[in-house]
């Protein structure tokens, strides 16, 4: 993969399989013992799948079952602390008193936001959130893509108010009172980039929140600075709250690191920043380096994981 190019993540995230320790460039032919293995592998994985399914439903309240998180391991309890950590910190900032004394809206950004769910599941919340704005931005291939899924599923297009929305004559851009997807390659942002164009939408006097779910990361750590740089320095004026939240790989070189390298370079996904902000101090620094200095914090998805 060429030093710049990003990989479309919309496959990984549809769950189409986890690369195992011989990746994609693994001989195909299979013994037949090897083949049962495999087999009995799938099925044995059904039951994380099932824990991890009884672990939403009691965190949403559907089912009282204090002991389903101790039974729930490996990457599937990765991919629920992850989803977990950032929805409470979402949580928590909408739900915060705004510093503006003129306006309780406030903003969300989710840069290389695929096709996350985010947004509709925050307008499912009973009680309801004050009024916010929503923006997507992804590559243009991918946002068209999820517009499309939108405009044709009622119960999505239910969750947007009035179901009024603007869309671009190529499909790719959409625009509603509450909801926005840019189509936008983040790569073309930097401190030079005239605001607020592309986003004309996005309001950098409210009260925001940034969001980057492994994304940035597969920028070069030059254009991954300039891109978080060009929201928390030039979008944004310093008299504005902004925040940001980072979920990213850490340590690649652990045991666990190492072998997650290797399987993503399989598969042609290298992870451009990760030897650069290889730590939480890394990425502590980072932070203050992006001028976001107060109230800031670093964990790894073990140390939230034994606060539960």
């Amino acid at each position: 993969m060429a030093a710049q190019q990003i990989p479309n993540l919309s496959t990984f995230r549809r769950g189409r399989g986890r690369s195992t320790g011989l990746g994609r460039g693994a001989p195909s032919s299979l013994s037949d013992e090897d083949d049962k293995a495999a087999k009995d592998r799938i099925v044995q994985q059904t039951d994380q799948d099932a824990s991890v399914s009884r672990l939403s439903a009691v965190e949403i309240g559907y089912l009282i079952d204090p002991f389903a998180k101790r039974f729930v391991s490996g990457p599937s309890q990765r991919t629920y602390v992850r989803t977990k950590a950032i929805d409470d910190l979402v949580h928590r900032f909408l739900s915060s008193s705004s510093s503006s004394p003129t306006s309780q809206r406030k903003q969300i950004i989710s840069l290389g936001a695929g096709s996350d769910t985010r947004f509709f599941r925050l307008q499912s919340q009973s009680p309801p959130y004050q009024p916010f704005l929503y923006h997507e931005l992804d590559f243009p291939t991918n946002t068209a893509q999820k517009i499309t899924t939108i405009t044709s599923s009622l119960d999505l297009l239910n969750l947007i108010p009035g179901r009024e929305l603007t869309i671009s004559d190529n499909g790719s851009a959409l625009a509603s009172a509450p909801y926005h997807i840019h189509p936008v390659d983040l790569r073309t942002l930097s401190a030079t980039s005239a605001p607020p164009a592309p986003f004309k939408n996005i309001d950098p006097t409210l009260p925001t929140l940034i969001i980057s779910e492994c994304c940035l990361i597969y920028l070069t750590p030059a254009l991954a600075d300039s891109t978080a740089t060009y929201f928390t320095q030039t979008l944004f004026p310093p008299t504005t709250p902004l925040g940001l939240i980072l979920y990213e790989p850490i340590n690649p070189h652990s045991a666990f690191g190492k072998v997650m390298v290797r399987n993503l370079a399989t598969r042609g996904i290298v992870l451009q920043t990760l030897h650069k902000y290889d730590s939480l101090e890394a990425q502590r620094v980072r932070l203050r380096e992006y001028g976001l200095r107060g109230g800031q914090d670093a964990k790894t998805v073990d140390e939230i994981w034994e606060q539960q």
